[in-house]
């Protein structure tokens, strides 16, 4: 009964620890199978720097201090057609979820409208892949050591930590008006061992959504010189 409660006593003090400490919910991958895009040609894409998404694409020369309004498309599920209905439910309320985050940050800066004006930069978001975590693989690799060692030996391998959740998306920025190409990019994003949101097997994914949409809004926020650009952690 002793080594019951002493080992008990010991999960709960490394579960404490984990949750205090600051772990990321998702962080960038090392790579990405760029041919998956689905929004742009993929042989325009280039290579991301440190701090960049993965595979990226800036029109030389664009000015994007001239769009003052953003319209916003519904968000694109790649895989559509090839899920099951589970699958599918879980993929469209990413969907839903993503097209409120962007919202909720373009329109600190810009007017969204719903249809082309002069001066209206068009955004598109596609899921190209996703996949759930698995809560109790998770825990264990989180929590108890050798779990920790496996999953450590498996990111050194992979990149991506044991039960994780991870996304793929793609994002480009158009002219509404006439269609021109001013941005792309492609990036996947896998879970980071926090313990907040263990048990939603998709909020791994949802929360590489949000870092998307914060991300979009910090970009375009520095490429339009404006002070206070917050960049997301």
């Amino acid at each position: 009964m002793k080594k019951i409660t002493t080992a008990f006593t010991l999960l709960s003090i490394v579960v404490l620890t984990m949750l205090l400490s600051g772990c990321v919910a998702s962080q960038q991958a090392r790579k990405v199978e760029v041919q998956q895009a689905v929004l742009v040609n993929p042989s325009i894409l280039q290579k991301g720097a440190e701090g960049e998404a993965l595979y990226r694409y800036v029109k030389p020369g664009v000015d994007i201090k001239q769009y003052t309004k953003i319209m916003i498309d519904p968000v694109l599920i790649a895989k559509d057609g090839e899920l099951d209905p589970k699958d599918q439910e879980n993929y469209q309320k990413l969907a839903n979820n993503a097209y409120v985050y962007l919202t909720k940050d373009l329109e600190k800066d810009y007017q969204i409208v719903q249809a082309a004006e002069p001066g209206t930069m068009r955004i598109q978001l596609a899921i190209v892949d996703a996949d759930s975590s698995k809560p109790v693989r998770n825990l264990m690799s989180t929590v108890m050591p050798i779990g920790m060692g496996l999953s450590l030996i498996k990111y050194g391998a992979t990149g991506k930590a044991s039960g994780v959740g991870e996304i793929t998306g793609e994002i480009k920025g158009t002219d509404a008006m006439n269609g021109d190409l001013l941005f792309a990019a492609v990036d996947r994003r896998v879970g980071g061992k926090e313990v907040k949101g263990i048990w939603d097997t998709w909020y791994n994914a949802d929360s590489a959504l949000q870092y998307w949409a914060k991300r979009v809004a910090f970009v375009l926020c520095t490429q339009r010189g404006a002070s206070g650009c917050v960049k997301p952690e």
